[in-house]
């Protein structure tokens, strides 16, 4: 009885530690001054460098899907598809949530859209955007996007194939 007891108090304490840690203002500052670094290596075509400041970005504020995104897109860049799938799945959980914690930012479900239109999953994209439709069918952004088909737009774009992994 002991045993399942001991077993039953460590599976809690596991739990009590999954718990996200809290992104305080000094480090989403630092994660932007690093995302602006690198975007500053992107235009200048140092991908190496870049790669290494989304990285850093992404791994001060995992929440920020945009960090996610351009570290996969650079990725990309350098060849590195293993990498680049990781960093779009990241993206995809990170706007997923930014969806579920505010279902009126329509910025994050198109993005989240994209990221999946990027690694594949058209049709489970179209799945989100019926959803996120049915949701909030007010919002203007995403009726403009349905309406004007940008699925099927992101689908279609020939420089797909070049982010895609």
């Amino acid at each position: 009885m002991s045993a399942r007891l001991a077993l039953l108090l460590a599976a809690v304490l596991a739990l009590c530690a999954c718990r996200h840690k809290e992104i305080t203002k000094l480090e989403r500052d630092e994660a932007a001054n690093a995302a602006s670094e690198a975007d500053f290596a992107v235009t200048v075509k140092e991908w190496s460098r870049a790669e290494g400041l989304f990285a850093r970005a992404a791994a001060l504020c995992p929440d920020t899907g945009d960090y996610w995104l351009n570290l996969g897109l650079v990725r990309m860049r350098l060849g590195n598809r293993d990498g680049a799938r990781t960093a779009y799945k990241s993206a995809l959980g990170a706007y997923k949530d930014a969806a579920d914690l505010d279902p009126a930012n329509s910025k994050a479900v198109i993005r989240r859209i994209y990221v999946l239109v990027v690694l594949g999953r058209a049709d489970e994209a179209r799945s989100v955007l019926d959803k996120a439709r049915a949701k909030t069918p007010a919002d203007r952004l995403l009726r403009s996007f349905s309406e004007n088909d940008g699925l099927s737009k992101m689908i279609a774009d020939p420089g797909l194939k070049s982010v895609s992994p």
